[in-house]
């Protein structure tokens, strides 16, 4: 469990489904990615994270208001195929009326904090469509600089962006 100011991110659980359905299923929430989701697609969406905690220890998480541990999203790390490559990349994902609110950049903060202080990971990732640019913006927040764009038959072309860990080192310490 990662908590902060007003977050708690932890893992998900088939009880999440219900919150996660409100977000996934919403075509303004998923307007950058390729489809939006059906209940099928938000339980394997479930299950694939749960997966990803016994297999790797980090998933994304579902994303809870401290206050009322209301589900609001997710936001973890992920291992994504990337330009070619397997890389670790932080995603998010919140409901539409928490936008604009600073929760995707304090959740995707607490996340890169995380990874950089439990992996040996030395750079982490961020990508998205290139037209993304709530998506472009946080990733910018938590300290990403973009480096590279490519053209690719999911989204035309795919902003990456990244933070390493010695960048890390020197805005947090």
């Amino acid at each position: 469990m990662i908590e902060t100011k007003r977050l708690i991110l932890r893992e998900m659980t088939e009880d999440d489904f219900d919150a996660l359905y409100v977000v996934l299923a919403d075509k303004d929430v998923m307007q950058y990615y390729p489809y939006t989701f059906n209940e099928v697609k938000v339980r394997e969406w479930i299950n694939r994270n749960i997966e990803r905690y016994k297999i790797f220890g980090f998933g994304l998480w579902a994303v809870c208001i401290k206050e009322t541990g209301e589900v609001i999203g997710d936001c973890g790390l992920t291992m994504q195929l990337i330009g070619g490559q397997i890389k670790p990349e932080i995603g998010y994902h919140i409901r539409k009326d928490c936008q604009r609110k600073g929760y995707a950049k304090e959740a995707a903060t607490a996340v890169r904090d995380w990874t950089f202080e439990n992996t040996p990971f030395n750079i982490i990732y961020s990508y998205m469509k290139y037209t993304n640019i709530p998506s472009c913006m946080t990733a910018m927040s938590f300290g990403c600089k973009l480096v590279d764009e490519f053209e690719d038959e999911i989204n035309g072309i795919t902003k990456v962006y990244a933070i390493t860990r010695d960048e890390w080192m020197k805005c947090k310490f």
